[in-house]
């Protein structure tokens, strides 16, 4: 199962879990309960809940001074041929400042057309 079908399942406070996760980019365990405002028992299992469906990574750390976990949010399975046209590379990767009027922006633009016919 994937992520994706694996979220239609949750309930309500694992949802509400897994936004703030997502939103927040990670979160220490024990404040994770508390924002949620649950008991850390219900907020153990939501994470562990979450870790096992693949959704999050929950991973040992030391908090204030306690055993913690550190909760985070899974990677997504990235769909990297949207950036490609034919063999391409889009142009714009990891360029700070885009030229719309460059040629391999143009070559780029003219494989994506191409593979469209």
């Amino acid at each position: 199962m994937s992520a994706g079908e694996a979220e239609p399942d949750l309930s309500e406070a694992e949802r509400a879990g897994l936004e703030l996760i997502r939103e927040s980019g990670g979160i220490h365990q024990s404040d994770f309960w508390k924002e949620l405002d649950i008991s850390s028992r219900k907020g153990s299992r939501v994470a562990e809940r979450l870790a096992s469906l693949g959704l999050i990574k929950r991973e040992d750390t030391v908090y204030n001074g306690h055993n913690t976990y550190y909760l985070e949010p899974a990677a997504k399975d990235l769909e990297f041929s949207l950036l490609m046209a034919g063999d391409m590379l889009s142009p714009f990767i990891g360029e700070e400042e885009i030229n719309a009027n460059s040629n391999s922006f143009s070559q780029w633009l003219m494989n994506l057309a191409y593979e469209e016919y």
